[in-house]
């Protein structure tokens, strides 16, 4: 008992309990009714969440069918058509059907923030700040205001793997801003640790993964140049790394090239869209992005709705870290414990972050964003710059956390001067002002609908489904709809079009008639599921009272205002 009291005292500990009670808090009412909802729109999540359910079907039932969904059918490679959230599919492998799937997005929601808030304490800490500074700098990380535009995209929320992985990656080789490397602080457990949960972050998707992979070659490349000169320097027979720290980055690096070659495979073979150039173009947000604030922000989403209607895409370009979190960061650039070279050092790395934020707003991304990225096929996720503001973010962080842990030192200096030497309440409450500011600027007004319900006939056809209507905005429920079954579908919408879906829904627009049929079963389609209660205004308003027996195809209405036609010749 003595010794569980004192591990749940312990740090860590408490910034994971803490973590976890917060997120809940700050994402509500995500977990309120976690069977039916699901928080920002209906779309991206519904993806989501059958894209977790069906990587962990697969990998139980038929591993090396992984890349080949039951969705887009007939087209292969189909789960590469955007971030695969490969590495939640161990969640996906609990439960079966829409609402367990709709409850394991929410959890994982809900987890990615908390880790984010981890992660970032983590990073901040090992860096050399204190509690307070570190606790006021994960929080204003975790819980920018730019976030929340992102709420329906669980792929960029889980970015917490980032800041946690440099955390072990620095304790692991015994290194912070504050002291630098010490040789008695390395451990290659931690090291090896870091490399692992970098490996599982890449394994998200590559729409954070690219720009992290080339940060930890960066650090790769430096430490190849720091490592000799710092030998050299001080003239220690000692190895820098050790036999046991070099063994966990040479196998850490290994690894987490050839999970990332790996996972790129199919990818490069679903080339259905080339590089995202012209993508990047219509995402680039202007500078003045990083002061206006999402709708989702109860602070900011009215205060800013004029300058958000002027940006050509403000779900991507509303890019407010947070105004505390700039004051911070500003003040940490003339106060902080962090040395004048680190911050000038921390400000140049903004700077470069920022311009990379801008995609193509700054000189046409020709120097700076496309060499990076440009090349990139459209599904790799990397044309949207925006994203980017994960790295401004976490800079800003830093900066800030400097200036609060200099404030908390200047605070306990003082009260060691007082007598009785111990700060009054109103000292130790001041040293809270900057965390109770930024909590106060994070508040969300998310909305969270209620995803409809799966059709009756989604539970018993198996053979290969058209649901109509479908189009690019509506076929993620249907997605989501097929995780009882996992029959194959040829509905589908991923991170970009593919020329498939698009010829498929002209082909079937005038259905059912005998061209569309003979397409459909062409394309090896055999039931058509028509949606009443959701045709009014398309193109198959009143497909269901059009007459079939000249067809060869049967017609079945079901109970629950669907219509069934089943289209494989007896």
């Amino acid at each position: 008992m003595r010794r569980t009291g004192v591990a749940l005292r312990h740090e860590y500990a408490l910034v994971i309990l803490g973590s976890l009670l917060l997120a809940t808090a700050l994402t509500w009412p995500t977990l309120r009714y976690p069977l039916h909802t699901v928080p920002q729109d209906l779309y991206d999540p519904a993806r989501q969440a059958w894209q977790i359910a069906w990587s962990g079907h697969i990998l139980k039932s038929n591993p090396a069918q992984l890349w080949q969904s039951n969705a887009f059918f007939p087209e292969r490679y189909s789960f590469a058509f955007g971030d695969s959230l490969l590495g939640y599919a161990p969640f996906g492998m609990l439960g079966s059907g829409p609402e367990i799937a709709l409850l394991r997005y929410n959890i994982l929601f809900v987890l990615a923030h908390a880790l984010l808030a981890i992660g970032g304490y983590a990073l901040i800490r090992q860096l050399g700040a204190g509690r307070t500074g570190a606790a006021v700098a994960a929080v204003a990380f975790a819980y920018a205001p730019w976030w929340l535009a992102q709420a329906g995209h669980l792929d960029v929320v889980s970015a917490g793997g980032i800041p946690l992985a440099l955390a072990m990656l620095a304790r692991g080789h015994g290194w912070s801003m504050r002291h630098g490397f010490r040789h008695g602080r390395r451990h290659a457990g931690w090291a090896a640790a870091g490399w692992l949960v970098a490996a599982w972050q890449l394994s998200l998707g590559f729409s954070l993964g690219v720009p992290f992979a080339y940060l930890l070659v960066g650090i790769l490349i430096a430490l190849a140049i720091a490592v000799p000169i710092r030998r050299w320097r001080k003239r220690d027979q000692r190895p820098v790394l050790g036999w046991r720290l070099l063994t966990a980055d040479v196998l850490g690096t290994l690894i987490v090239a050839f999970l990332g070659l790996l996972i790129a495979i199919p990818y490069l073979r679903s080339l259905r869209s080339g590089p995202s150039r012209t993508e990047i173009d219509f995402f680039s947000p202007p500078l003045r992005s990083l002061l206006i604030g999402p709708a989702e922000s109860r602070v900011w989403g009215a205060a800013h709705e004029g300058p958000r209607s002027l940006l050509s895409w403000p779900a991507e370009m509303t890019l407010l870290p947070g105004f505390v979190l700039y004051a911070l960061a500003l003040a940490g650039l003339v106060f902080s414990v962090w040395k004048l070279w680190q911050r000038l050092v921390l400000l140049a790395a903004l700077a470069v972050t920022v311009i990379l934020t801008l995609g193509t707003g700054f000189f046409d991304g020709k120097w700076t964003y496309l060499p990076l990225f440009g090349h990139f096929p459209g599904s790799f996720g990397v044309r949207i710059p925006g994203r980017m503001m994960l790295w401004v973010t976490l800079l800003l962080a830093i900066l800030a956390a400097g200036a609060v842990a200099d404030f908390v030192r200047r605070a306990e200096h003082w009260a060691a001067q007082r007598i009785p030497p111990f700060p009054g309440p109103w000292l130790r409450l001041a040293t809270f002002v900057p965390l109770l500011l930024v909590l106060v600027e994070v508040v969300n007004a998310t909305p969270h609908p209620v995803m409809p319900d799966q059709p009756a006939a989604m539970r018993t056809v198996t053979n290969p489904t058209l649901v109509l209507p479908s189009a690019a905005v509506g076929d993620q429920v249907v997605m989501l709809w097929s995780t009882t079954r996992f029959q194959p579908i040829a509905n589908g919408s991923g991170g970009f079009a593919t020329a498939q879906q698009q010829e498929l829904r002209q082909a079937v627009a005038a259905f059912p008639d005998a061209t569309s049929v003979a397409y459909l079963r062409e394309t090896g389609v055999e039931a058509v599921i028509l949606l009443r209660d959701r045709v009014a205004g398309t193109a198959w308003e009143r497909s269901g009272d059009v007459p079939v027996e000249s067809l060869g195809i049967t017609r079945e209405d079901l109970d629950d205002n669907t219509v069934l036609f089943r289209l494989k010749q007896q």
